[in-house]
């Protein structure tokens, strides 16, 4: 546990934690929710705010009249589609930004993760999980990557350049190479934001959900979503996990191997819905 501190009090810059993440999960798990808590919470952010207000009053949700007040916007758009683009927005600000380590450009993280986010909610909503929590979840699965790429630049480099070079599995190399590995880093990371247990674990073993009991099904949400981006192409640098070994992640959730070329073009259909939240801010 020390080793995975000592790489995250390396980075100089990281993004502040979103915590506004887990309280709204919090309080859209409550039997009866009532607007009111929700609104409270988002209204401390003001650029979250104007967010919500845009999208209430875009071409895809616009009623008869404008919407100035935020409980008006809340109660419009639903509590779902509100979250979802909260979680867009504070995940475009951790995720966005360029990292330089892994030769990622701007924007390419997030989209990936909010790509695999997609998918993953998609197979939740199909199977009975709770989709906010696996939007969450897989959004944040490798933001372990933000650590190693700014405190390990130049190593991280020659990590992937042997990923490449050898055929392997890049989680293997980060292993063998720094003694920690991105998934580990980032579950830390959300333990140290005081994120809740079962995101933590679902993000430290999103490449072997077996090994995230009691959240294993969680887990396996993540790690399918995982897959479901990359096979879109929505990834970058080395494949950095296999599905070989990993069959038995389907029979977590009851769904067959089958389903992949579907949920990649129902994941296509529902990334432009994302894309419009997001525009919208």
């Amino acid at each position: 546990m020390q080793e995975l501190d000592d790489y995250i009090d390396k980075v100089t810059s990281l993004p502040p934690a979103p915590q506004i993440l887990p309280e709204l999960l919090s309080l859209l798990n409550q039997d009866d929710v009532d607007s009111a808590p929700v609104v409270r919470l988002i209204s401390l952010d003001p650029g979250l705010t104007a967010s919500v207000l845009r999208l209430s009053n875009s071409a895809v949700f616009a009623g008869a009249s404008s919407v100035s007040d935020l409980h008006e916007a809340v109660t419009r758009l639903g509590f779902r589609q509100v979250y979802q683009l909260v979680a867009a927005v504070v995940g475009s600000k951790t995720l966005g930004p360029a990292q330089k380590g892994y030769g990622m450009d701007q924007g390419e993280l997030w989209h990936h993760c909010v790509s695999a986010a997609v998918a993953a909610q998609l197979l939740a909503r199909r199977h009975g999980g709770d989709d906010n929590l696996v939007f969450t979840a897989t959004l944040l699965h490798d933001i372990g990557k933000i650590v190693l790429a700014e405190a390990l630049e130049r190593q991280y480099a020659k990590v992937l350049e042997s990923a490449r070079d050898q055929e392997v599995a890049l989680l293997d190399l980060e292993k063998k190479a720094l003694g920690v590995q991105h998934a580990e880093v980032g579950g830390r990371l959300l333990a140290r934001w005081k994120f809740p247990a079962n995101i933590v674990s679902a993000v430290w073993f999103h490449h072997d959900p077996a090994a995230a009991q009691p959240h294993q099904e969680l887990a396996a949400y993540v790690y399918l979503g995982n897959v479901v981006a990359y096979s879109m192409g929505h990834g970058y640098g080395h494949r950095s996990f296999a599905i070989e070994g990993h069959h038995d992640v389907f029979d977590m959730i009851g769904v067959s191997p089958d389903i992949l070329p579907h949920m990649m073009v129902e994941t296509f259909a529902n990334l432009q819905l994302v894309q419009t939240l997001f525009s919208a801010r």
